[in-house]
């Protein structure tokens, strides 16, 4: 009897845990000792699939300069010193990719969203007008990208990060676009690299 009572209390025990709030404490199963569910610090990084970091960077770019590798998927922001901080990106999906050297013309707060005539051909669905805010695919953030109708933008998509879903756009989380937004200076160069 002894030894159902502490097996119960066990269990027990697992299930309160199972119950209380992450913040507060980490559960162990108590037969394989592992993590009943994840810590603070893998909650954040499921946020952000691919977290922002400041790593070494070897290209001859002059800091401000804006390097994005869609085989990667990845975008660097060049401090200078061999230094960059490096973001995770969503990038045009097969078809849409592209290459080349441009700059920041315009940047936009919560922008609004017109898609373009191509992209209304391929979706008759789509709006032609989407007033910005938390709804609007083009995020908190919108930096336009030269003459081209590409933009480096935020998204209400998280979940694309990393990916090839776009029509060419480069996607970032709100909050990393919001980041390179209040870094990067209209007439930045823009290297744009498959």
């Amino acid at each position: 009897m002894g030894r159902t009572r502490a097996a119960l209390s066990g269990l027990v025990g697992a299930f309160v845990a199972v119950a209380t709030p992450a913040a507060a404490f980490t559960a162990f199963d108590p037969l394989t000792r592992q993590p009943l569910y994840s810590t603070e610090e893998a909650l954040k990084a499921q946020a952000s699939p691919v977290p922002r970091e400041v790593v070494s960077f070897d290209g001859r770019y002059a800091p401000g300069t804006i390097v994005v590798s869609t085989s990667e998927r990845r975008l660097y922001f060049v401090l200078g010193n061999g230094q960059a901080l490096r973001y995770g990106i969503g990038v045009g999906r097969p078809g849409f990719t592209w290459a080349g050297t441009h700059s920041i013309t315009m940047k936009r707060e919560w922008p609004d969203w017109r898609p373009p005539a191509a992209m209304l051909k391929r979706r008759p669905d789509l709006p032609r007008y989407m007033k910005g805010g938390p709804d609007n695919p083009l995020g908190a953030r919108a930096m336009y990208i030269g003459s081209t109708i590409y933009r480096i933008h935020g998204s209400n998509e998280p979940e694309t990060i990393g990916e090839a879903v776009s029509s060419g756009c480069i996607r970032m989380t709100n909050e990393d676009v919001t980041d390179l937004y209040n870094r990067a200076k209209v007439g930045a160069r823009v290297v744009v690299q498959r």
